[in-house]
């Protein structure tokens, strides 16, 4: 046996092993109610085997179109030799078809009258008419994700480069990256509201030191009250979908992964615009900053100190009236715009006012809180608080990915439903801990 034929066997040794394991990998796949429900992990390594699948399958084909080429292109002399090498390659070829199911440009050549012709090397090895594939016959040719190709031939025969998606670029800071990580398998969480801690008569605290005896009579003790309102933060759902035909993703595993990363990537944007901006209506969460109880403070009200505010003056402002409840901040939230402004504030003499850490690209904060610059909340607004503490985030589902073909006439259109979903409660329980800046103008 020579060393191309051995390692032809091999090559379908490999091939029929990585087939077995995708087999494996697609028979733990689970449904639920007819959807399908793939991990990150197993979708990974059945795309990882389809492209081993794929590169070994073009090696074989290489290595059976070497072995027919060897065979009509020796001497003209060893004719005999010549034909028993074409038909063992030929042999060989047709039992990889019928094995793998396809048929290589390899199994065609040697079926082909052109090659025939050579009459087993009788009539030497150059052929007189060439051979050409018959792409729309064999399927060689690259199968384009769009139903229709765009101008030109990029599906014709030959070497073709397909250049990687550049998909667009990602906002990296979350605002959930302030709250630590919390679940809960409820549907909805009831927790109590400290609305004050007050007296009978509407005052502060009424504690007092209070005498043992007055006379003849024990000291009376001062009551305060303590008030509480029951609340509730439901559970709601953030999810969208995407529409995509089953060949397309079969056939183009980076534009699936394209999709899963995008459609993931799509919650996390409208979390961060719920947990800041949600009105509570209907199935939305209700936000931070729509809470009614959080304090304010506005840029301008520095107007009367004899040097003037910048807005990192403002936010440490904002953060000593959370102190001053009692909750010791523990982030900000701010647009990227304001976050420059603070960053690129300087004295009468050109020196950076914002630690110098900062700008050699340390972590950056801002009197010792760490900072979420994001495009989610407004500009002209920042806020100020304790994350974790004043509020919390419960997960109930963490966003997942999931597909299904039941969808309207998905099935018979051989087309699928990718789904990204995920469950989720905020809950802001004492709301006066946060304080929503607005940077309305500067002093004067």
């Amino acid at each position: 046996m020579s060393y191309d034929e051995s390692r032809v066997r091999e090559l379908q040794t490999a091939l029929r092993t990585k087939m077995a394991e995708n087999k494996q990998i697609a028979d733990s796949f689970k449904v639920e109610e007819g959807t399908v429900i793939v991990s990150t992990d197993q979708k990974s390594a059945f795309d990882r085997n389809m492209s081993d699948i794929r590169e070994i399958k073009s090696l074989i084909e290489g290595l059976e179109q070497m072995k027919s080429v060897d065979s009509w292109g020796a001497a003209e002399g060893s004719s005999v030799s010549v034909e028993y090498n074409a038909k063992s390659a030929e042999s060989a070829m047709h039992a990889a078809a019928r094995e793998f199911g396809f048929k290589s440009i390899g199994d065609m050549f040697v079926n082909s009258p052109e090659f025939k012709s050579l009459q087993g090397g009788k009539n030497g090895a150059n052929m007189v008419t060439p051979w050409q594939t018959q792409s729309s016959l064999t399927g060689y040719g690259v199968k384009d994700v769009y139903s229709a190709l765009p101008t030109g031939t990029p599906g014709s025969f030959g070497t073709i480069q397909r250049d990687p998606i550049v998909t667009p670029p990602t906002r990296t800071k979350r605002v959930r990256d302030l709250f630590p990580a919390r679940t809960t398998t409820a549907a909805v969480i009831e927790y109590f509201r400290q609305l004050g801690f007050t007296s009978a008569g509407g005052g502060t605290n009424n504690a007092s030191p209070v005498a043992e005896r007055s006379g003849s009579a024990f000291g009376a003790k001062p009551q305060s009250g303590m008030v509480f309102v029951g609340e509730q933060a439901p559970v709601r759902t953030l999810a969208h979908w995407e529409a995509a035909h089953r060949n397309v993703l079969a056939d183009e595993p980076q534009l699936r992964s394209i999709i899963d990363n995008e459609l993931m990537y799509g919650l996390r944007l409208l979390e961060d615009d719920q947990i800041l901006n949600g009105d509570g209506s209907g199935e939305n969460l209700q936000g931070v900053l729509t809470t009614s109880g959080i304090q304010d403070y506005n840029w301008s009200e520095g107007a009367t100190l004899p040097v003037k505010d910048t807005k990192a003056d403002a936010i440490r402002r904002a953060a000593t009236l959370s102190f001053l409840s009692y909750y010791e901040p523990t982030g900000v939230v701010m647009h990227p715009n304001d976050w420059e402004d603070i960053e690129l504030t300087k004295d009468d003499n050109g020196q950076y006012l914002l630690a110098v850490s900062v700008a050699m690209g340390g972590e950056p904060k801002i009197w010792r809180l760490p900072i979420i610059d994001t495009p989610a909340i407004a500009e002209g607004t920042a806020l100020v608080g304790a994350f974790g503490t004043g509020a919390q985030l419960y997960d109930r589902e963490q966003a997942s990915i999931r597909i299904s073909e039941q969808h309207a006439d998905f099935f018979v259109r051989n087309a699928i439903v990718v789904l990204a979903e995920q469950r989720l409660a905020l809950a802001v329980k004492r709301p006066e801990s946060f304080v929503k800046v607005t940077f309305d103008s500067a002093p004067a």
